[in-house]
């Protein structure tokens, strides 16, 4: 590695205790992990976040807000821009992803969507730190929406979503590119009435993000995902929240069944690391490592428009992680700084 890019791949005998030395994760969807939780992070949570993502070899990553208020939202844009740019080492923050406020039908474990059409304006305005944007298909001006955040160059996300097969269609023709979390929170696929669904499994111009935590998506709706989707269109997300902050916009979480829920039982977000993400992938869904650790990297890094990360490749950025045998993260690089590190004897 020099000057923070790869330049030579070759075997390694000097590192014996990597299993697998692969590139960077990217993680398009991160409400928060554990205490942290990015729609209520203090500058001083800034350094917690960033260790918890190299932890599990995260090297690149978009900070993601539910659905809020504007105000709320401009406080915490400005916030991720100042720490991106001054916040010390980490994983690269690519962009913010806003899942919401203008969401389709299925709210989940959002408060406060507001009912009618999309506000033109306040998305003309947005600044240049928002990378995806997740919207409802079906909102009345949906495609206007769709073709403006396109020129602004961010990336627009389907989602939250009872929208008719043909709705999705027309979002994707005006420049729809990604699915949030398919199957969560969206109107089941139907022989008769495909839905959302069935435009994002069917249709390769749109990549599908999935939760493959065992507990939002069963393992063979997982490997359904990866055999429909050609290899960089199928991503890998944690959606993981910092559900042990307790409250998550306003609502009371607990973790109980297998991830973070509301009172009532709601899923919001998820516990998942991206590391374990690509584990289960292959142990539970007979989903080849290599095809796992794409969706887990190439894939996401491509759908938000940076497709020179997520590659091991000569003059690539050296955005590395080092595997355990059990695919855990043992040592993480970005830029070719060695920025995590698991002794031999932890590791």
């Amino acid at each position: 590695m020099v000057d923070g890019r790869i330049t030579a791949i070759a075997p390694c005998a000097t590192a014996p205790r990597y299993y697998l030395v692969t590139a960077g994760f990217v993680d398009i969807q991160v409400n928060g992990h554990a205490d942290v939780d990015v729609a209520t992070m203090t500058p001083a949570d800034w350094p917690r976040i960033n260790s918890i993502l190299l932890s599990q070899g995260v090297t690149a990553w978009c900070p993601t807000l539910i659905t809020s208020t504007p105000q709320h939202y401009a406080e915490r844009l400005a916030l991720v821009q100042r720490l991106a740019e001054t916040g010390g080492p980490g994983p690269r923050v690519l962009g913010v992803h806003l899942e919401g406020p203008y969401l389709g039908a299925r709210h989940g474990a959002h408060i406060g969507v507001p009912d009618g059409p999309i506000d033109l304006a306040w998305l003309a305005d947005l600044p240049d730190i928002v990378r995806i944007m997740t919207l409802g298909p079906e909102r009345p001006n949906a495609t206007e929406a769709i073709r403006l955040l396109c020129d602004k160059g961010v990336t627009v996300a389907l989602g939250h979503t009872a929208a008719t097969y043909e709705q999705a269609l027309g979002a994707i023709e005006a420049g729809a590119t990604l699915f949030t979390h398919c199957f969560n929170a969206t109107a089941g696929l139907h022989h008769r009435q495909p839905g959302p669904i069935g435009a994002a499994l069917t249709d390769d111009r749109i990549a599908v993000s999935i939760i493959a935590d065992g507990v939002h998506l069963h393992p063979a709706i997982v490997q359904l995902v990866f055999a429909a989707k050609p290899d960089d269109k199928t991503v890998l997300v944690t959606d993981a929240s910092g559900w042990q902050t307790s409250k998550l916009s306003g609502a009371n979480v607990t973790h109980r069944d297998g991830g973070p829920r509301l009172d009532d039982g709601t899923l919001a977000g998820s516990s998942l690391t991206m590391d374990k993400a690509v584990q289960n992938t292959v142990a539970h869904s007979a989903v080849a490592l290599p095809r796992a650790l794409q969706a887990a990297s190439s894939a996401p890094a491509k759908v938000v428009g940076r497709p020179e990360l997520g590659r091991l490749e000569v003059g690539a950025p050296a955005d590395l992680v080092a595997l355990n045998s059990d695919g855990s993260t043992c040592a993480t690089w970005v830029d070719g700084r060695l920025l995590h590190d698991v002794p031999d004897n932890e590791s």
